[in-house]
């Protein structure tokens, strides 16, 4: 009795001190080496490594935690659309579990974030956060903007009189920003107040500027970018709503769209947008032209499957620099979420040779 007793401590103790000598993240490395695009091109994008379950974030447990702890199952990410990143966190829209997920890089923890109350999700479609880490989530089935504070504490929603489909959110400093695709508009209400401050483009105006089904949106380099899902193309507007230029257009050749989604934009003004049904995102100069593309059909680590989702993410570096190779160095990180598929959070990292 006394030896067993004892090996079950030294067990206890062993899982204790491996749990505890864990590195700062566990996901695991994305091998072998895939770049885009391919050589002789100069290498401009580095598939990094997926996130599809909480043991990517928290390290699978070993043998001797089973043997004393029992099977481990992972919570899994079920069908991420929307994402947004804050410093150290990755949040996930979820509908599959009718909820979020939470990725805590600086600490390693997952979970699930399912509201009840006040708070409660029905579809919660996509996200964004603000500096302070507050969360915005665009849930189309309450048709509201549902507003949760950085440690969860439900802060309001607002939108259902005024909001028609929804199916996403940004935010800048004093406005929040939603597109109503049944409607044809981009409501812009005020951050404080909730407010409706105007709504664009004009219902009348049948020319260029025109939204059909405006989808998902971004806010970058004093311009809204707009996906407009009936029109196969991506729209820019300056911050008062008036129509700058459009780009793209129906079709499978490089360049067009045939199922565009999410888009995102780094400092340089280049654009990414994902198209779920080539399943790559395409990368387009602030002129509108094409430069490159990456992901494709999924067949491997780094393709795609079903993407919906692109974000351009500055915040979170120092927790994916070890998975880029030693003759790159990593800019910024480009995060998609694929609605099935082994990888449901691919990340990529922007990366240029070393001199």
């Amino acid at each position: 009795m006394e030896k067993r007793l004892n090996l079950v401590v030294f067990l206890f103790v062993s899982i204790l001190f491996l749990s505890c000598s864990r590195s700062t993240t566990n996901i695991r490395k994305g091998e072998p080496l895939i770049i885009y695009p391919p050589p002789p091109d100069t290498t401009r994008v580095q598939f990094l490594t997926s996130i599809s379950n909480s043991l990517d974030i928290s390290g699978q447990r070993n043998g001797l935690a089973r043997f004393v702890l029992g099977n481990y199952d992972p919570l899994p990410i079920v069908k991420p659309y929307g994402l947004a990143t804050i410093k150290g966190r990755i949040v996930v829209c979820d509908a599959g579990v009718g909820g979020l997920e939470i990725i805590d890089l600086q600490n390693q923890r997952f979970e699930y974030f399912i509201p009840k109350g006040k708070g409660q999700l029905k579809t919660p479609a996509n996200c964004c956060a603000d500096t302070s880490g507050t969360v915005y989530v665009a849930d189309g089935g309450r048709r509201q903007i549902v507003i949760f504070d950085k440690n969860g504490q439900y802060i309001d929603a607002f939108g259902e009189s005024t909001n028609g489909k929804i199916t996403d959110v940004a935010v800048t400093e004093d406005k929040i920003w939603v597109p109503d695709a049944s409607r044809g508009k981009i409501n812009v209400f005020q951050k404080d107040t909730k407010k409706l401050l105007f709504s664009f483009p004009d219902s009348l105006d049948e020319g260029e500027g025109h939204l059909f089904q405006p989808i998902n949106i971004c806010i970058a380099n004093d311009l809204v970018y707009v996906t407009d899902f009936g029109d196969f193309k991506i729209k820019s507007y300056n911050l008062k709503g008036q129509f700058q230029t459009s780009f793209g257009s129906y079709g499978n050749r490089l360049g067009q769209f045939t199922r565009p989604k999410g888009i995102a934009a780094d400092r340089d003004a280049n654009l990414f947008a994902v198209d779920a049904a080539f399943e790559n995102v395409q990368i387009f100069n602030k002129e509108g032209k094409l430069l490159m593309f990456f992901g494709g059909p999924y067949k491997g680590p780094g393709d795609m499957w079903l993407p919906a989702k692109v974000v351009v993410d500055y915040n979170n570096l120092d927790y994916f620099r070890k998975f880029v190779d030693p003759g790159f160095r990593l800019k910024y990180l480009i995060m998609v979420t694929n609605q099935y598929g082994p990888g449901k959070i691919n990340i990529y990292g922007a990366v240029e040779a070393k001199k």
